[in-house]
């Protein structure tokens, strides 16, 4: 039998070093991973915050519509609820508001709309998720001065007492507003449809005042 060469490098003693300094090697290569793991989980949580408040800016702010308010006696009077205390906190500091809102702004569907929007667009300037001084500056140049002209012109000297029924008074007109030539609108879609380059058909002769005029009638 022939005793094993102890300077042989294939030998049991090297064969377990070399296995060691692989095993050293691969430890050294893994060590800095948990590290990296920790930096791309927090760079993973912050473009997921970054997402999310992207999507919120992007996210539309809807007004409530008096005009198109559901039949719900709930619903209205948690909107105008809502708009008195609006209207109580910031819209009537402005001493040009305080001068062209009438005590019946109530009693008009348009006015109630106006405001209405009018405090959403507040809203989203001031608390949104996507408020900022620039919405903020558009709603002190813009928004509130053209509301603010467009009730003063249109009730600004109306009152509570137009509104009462009064001998020799006219009436206020607040109810759903006729859409003129309603009847019309059939054969105007159909021309429009399928004659659109052709005239338009003409309107069928009415009992206004002007229409008999035209036709020679009594003036």
């Amino acid at each position: 039998m022939i005793p094993p060469n102890p300077a042989d490098p294939a030998g049991p003693d090297a064969a377990v070093a070399g296995l060691a300094r692989e095993v050293e090697g691969l430890r050294r290569q893994v060590a800095p991973l948990p590290a990296r793991v920790d930096v791309l989980s927090e760079l993973l949580a912050e473009l997921g915050e970054a997402v999310a408040a992207l999507n919120a800016r992007k996210q539309p702010t809807p007004a409530p519509s008096w005009l198109m308010a559901p039949t719900d006696v709930e619903v209205t009077s948690r909107l105008l609820d809502e708009l008195a205390g609006w209207l109580a906190q910031v819209y009537l500091r402005y001493p040009d508001a305080v001068e062209s809102l009438p005590d019946c702004w109530c009693w008009h569907p348009h006015v109630v709309e106006e405001l209405l929007w009018l405090g959403h667009a507040w809203s989203a300037a001031y608390q949104g998720p996507a408020a900022s001084v620039a919405l903020a500056g558009d709603w002190h140049d813009r928004q509130r001065p053209g509301v603010v002209r467009r009730i003063k012109a249109t009730v600004g000297v109306c009152s509570r007492e137009n509104h009462q029924t009064r001998p020799g008074w006219p009436d206020q007109i607040t109810g759903a507003p006729t859409v003129p030539s309603e009847a019309d609108l059939d054969r105007i879609s159909r021309w429009w449809a399928d004659a659109r380059e052709e005239p338009a058909p003409e309107p069928p002769a009415s009992d206004s005042p002007i229409s008999t005029v035209l036709r020679g009638g009594a003036r």
